[in-house]
């Protein structure tokens, strides 16, 4: 890293005060500085850039085209660091933190109902979660830990299995209701399809030998959450994780339009990234979840 190029964070504060303004005189103000202390700090950020950040316009100062290109990824820069500070003062006087990246439907409709437990033999871990959609790359985003979906492999990081995953036919009581009595149900309900897996309901066919005349008509959406609230909403028949209907099935709010359950190829794994092997809390967390798989299938 050369440190040259290492800007300091109250020139860029300035900068983008300046900027949301188009005046340093109200960024002084915000600020709590004086309009030349705003100047001064602009011309440094300026001379270490070598770019020229505004132009003057009247009585007001406008960014120039390089200010333009430039202050997006400041005010991203701002956000982390106020973040990260954020992140240090919530973690308080506990003896670790573990930061946490988890596929958003798992860790809303999974996770979180069960983390109180973590959490009532864990008092002194500082605890984020984080909702992650696709591997990341652990290098550049400062996670523990991993929930993830798919084959074991990622990069600089290493697996440990959780479970496997049974999906299962659901739909709303009302529509099982006007189903009742025909001789394919599934094949004359409207199919609910995720985006991602496009060829589930087809997969889902062939392995039950439950024939539907086209798998591929219906409604589409690119979270289970949202098929989930689709198939409350009567829209149709989803296919979905046994993990992400527990309480719906156990209220009554959805039920299984058949018995059919059938486990996906890919599986959970809990990735965690090899150069944070020995972190005792990430450890404990993982034994924790792998704990709480009963049985290993979800």
């Amino acid at each position: 890293m050369r440190r040259s190029l290492v800007p300091d964070i109250v020139n860029l504060q300035a900068f983008e005060c300046a900027a949301r303004h188009e005046n340093f005189s109200r960024a002084a103000e915000e600020l709590h500085l004086t309009q030349g202390a705003i100047s001064r700090q602009i011309a440094e950020l300026e001379k270490q850039t070598e770019l020229k950040l505004f132009e003057r316009v009247r009585r007001r100062v406008v960014l120039s085209d390089a200010g333009q290109r430039f202050l997006p990824e400041v005010k991203q820069l701002l956000i982390h660091s106020e973040r990260l500070m954020i992140g240090a003062v919530a973690a308080g006087k506990m003896s670790s933190s573990l930061r946490i990246a988890t596929l958003p439907t798992f860790g809303a409709k999974w996770l979180v109902p069960r983390l109180d437990r973590f959490l009532s033999a864990n008092r002194n871990v500082a605890l984020t979660v984080e909702s992650r959609s696709s591997p990341f790359s652990f290098a550049e985003e400062n996670f523990d830990l991993a929930i993830h979906f798919g084959q074991p492999t990622w990069a600089g990081a290493s697996a440990a299995f959780l479970c496997n995953e049974t999906v299962i036919p659901v739909c709303s009581p009302s529509l099982m209701q006007s189903l009742k009595g025909s001789a394919d149900p599934v094949g004359n309900a409207p199919l609910l399809h995720l985006t991602t897996r496009p060829k589930l309901w087809s997969d889902w066919s062939a392995h039950c030998r439950c024939p539907i005349t086209n798998a591929y008509l219906g409604l589409r959406f690119d979270q289970f959450s949202m098929i989930l609230s689709a198939a409350l909403a009567n829209l149709g028949v989803a296919l979905l994780p046994t993990y992400l209907v527990e309480e719906e099935l156990r209220s009554g709010l959805l039920v299984a339009l058949v018995d059919l359950p059938m486990s996906t190829q890919n599986a959970y794994y809990v990735m965690r990234p090899d150069n944070k092997r020995t972190q005792a809390s990430a450890e404990i967390f993982e034994r924790w979840l792998i704990g709480q798989v009963k049985p290993a299938t979800l």
